[in-house]
């Protein structure tokens, strides 16, 4: 699913009005009128006998509320319109409908319009805002980018705190549209419509908990004029993922899926090494060698049955030597993909051996948990490798790996994903609620599926197995990555189903080959 900022629509918009030549009246008539039908739908005023009060501001997304309005007026909906302003300070568009709207409040039972300029003005309404069952949300639009303040916010409030529904229309009034971050105060919708298409506001944290239920609304945009912005911006659907898996041929056999390597484990860290090579043949690799420190190996064999093991030379303290490269490009000869990282530990000589391997790999590799620590302060290396490479970081590592703080992270991690995906031309897997997947063409893929039940060790190194596991299958690296977190947060859905609490790394093994199963259905 496209998503889009602010500015992204507000250039779809006049070039449908100025370049192919449908009016903006059009537009909104064809907006109000698609809000009104999912409304009905929705709440279905009418049959319930239910009075809807339309707050409007004086802008563009007042004026979709002024249709909306006209059409509930129709249908012989009671419906009230309070203006949040005074008629005089409407222009364009959204004047007329609001013209049009009062034209028809004398002609029809039931109908109201009120102007509220100011905060005496809400006081004074307050009982007759309240005494509505539905309320429209129809104040700000997608051009918010300022705190709400004065009677807007008190507004705002007022509808939030009746609890009653709410439809918001185009976006929860006081949510930032490109970022979903709230502007002071923001409706709490229980649906939005909004039009076009879906924007980052409605998706990211927190604008995703504010937005309801949310339906994109035909407007009349021709499709070659959107695609002329060039969307950056994708929210990750079933549709997206399916594709990816092909049948499997009759005389298919192990060698047909691929042969992976893991480097990975250290003293103490053994499970992280077994969770990622078992989640890679859960996600239907064909082969698994696992290359650990000599003396984990007989650990490792009990934990991984079905990988294969090789033992490597190790440091004194028991990590894996740098010595082992020589072997370790030996065994990537005929493999088709490398993930290195998981419980390795960041002794120097694994360092330098991460960082070796880095720069001399020739199949596309996964880095995780301390392949990424091990690759801190030696950024430009990625730039000498030989192959694809996916960085899996959560906050704290991506912290590390671009000398922020995890603070600096979150509060940007679409811009800072993106922009280290493009400098270094890898892709980022930024590890979270909402994981993105960033591309080094500066697309970034929003993960809808996940839950906190899923906040547990060993998590990562299962979405590390599973990502590998498809590049070794023969997914480029963009499409593994999206698979991986994708069906990864798919799998610890299926099990929230049943608890939110205590379920393990390796319950999410077990449960992803049912899910690959149920996204092909």
């Amino acid at each position: 699913m496209i998503l889009v900022t602010a500015g992204q629509m507000q250039r779809i918009d006049h070039g449908t009005i100025n370049s192919f030549g449908i009016p903006g009246m059009v537009l909104m008539e064809n907006a109000g009128r698609g809000a009104l039908d999912m409304f009905i739908k929705k709440f279905n005023p009418g049959k319930t006998d239910k009075q809807v009060g339309i707050l409007a501001g004086r802008g563009n997304n007042g004026g979709d509320g002024f249709v909306i309005g006209r059409y509930l007026m129709e249908k012989g909906i009671k419906t009230t319109i309070f203006l949040l302003s005074t008629p005089g300070k409407l222009t364009g568009d959204a004047k007329t409908n609001f013209l049009l709207a009062q034209k028809l409040v004398g002609k029809t039972p039931g109908a109201e319009l009120v102007e509220i300029p100011d905060a005496e003005g809400l006081n004074r309404c307050k009982a007759g805002i309240l005494g509505q069952d539905i309320f429209v949300d129809a104040i700000f639009g997608t051009g918010l980018n300022s705190p709400v303040r004065g009677f807007y916010e008190k507004a705002i409030d007022l509808l939030n705190e009746s609890c009653k529904p709410i439809f918001s229309i185009d976006i929860p009034s006081g949510l930032d549209s490109d970022t979903g971050e709230v502007w002071g105060t923001a409706i709490k919708a229980t649906a939005t419509a909004t039009f076009a298409f879906a924007k980052a506001g409605h998706i990211l944290h927190p604008g995703n908990q504010y937005t309801g239920d949310l339906e994109i609304i035909d407007i009349g945009i021709p499709n070659f004029i959107a695609q002329q912005e060039k969307p950056t911006l994708f929210l990750l659907e079933n549709r997206d993922i399916a594709p990816l898996f092909t049948p499997r041929r009759f005389e298919s056999h192990k060698g047909s899926f691929g042969h992976l390597l893991v480097i990975a484990g250290s003293p103490g860290k053994t499970g992280a090494a077994a969770l990622c090579a078992n989640a890679a043949m859960r996600s239907g690799t064909g082969l698994v060698t696992l290359g650990v420190p000599q003396a984990l190996n007989p650990v490792l064999e009990s934990q991984a049955t079905e990988p294969m093991t090789v033992p490597l030379p190790q440091t004194p303290e028991g990590c894996l030597s740098d010595s082992s490269l020589a072997t370790i490009l030996t065994l990537l000869k005929d493999k088709q993909a490398l993930a290195m990282g998981p419980g390795l530990g960041t002794d120097p000589s694994t360092r330098n051996l991460v960082q070796e391997l880095v720069q001399q790999s020739r199949v596309p590799m996964v880095i995780d948990a301390d392949g990424i620590n091990c690759m801190a302060g030696s950024l430009e290396l990625f730039k000498s490798r030989k192959a694809p490479i996916v960085l899996t970081p959560h906050p704290g590592e991506m912290a590390r790996l671009t000398q922020k703080t995890t603070g600096q992270i979150q509060s940007d991690r679409r811009g800072i994903g993106s922009q280290f995906a493009r400098d270094y031309q890898v892709v980022l897997v930024l590890k979270g609620a909402q994981t993105l997947v960033c591309c080094p063409d500066g697309k970034t893929f929003i993960c809808p599926t996940g839950n906190p039940g899923m906040a547990s060790g060993g998590m990562g190194d299962v979405l590390t197995g599973m990502i590998a596991g498809f590049m070794a299958q023969g997914f480029l690296a963009e499409e593994a990555a999206m698979a991986g977190v994708f069906i990864h947060g798919l799998c610890g859905d299926f099990l929230a189903e049943q608890t939110v609490f205590g379920f393990l790394a390796s319950d999410m093994i077990s449960a992803i080959p049912k899910t690959i199963h149920d996204l092909l259905l």
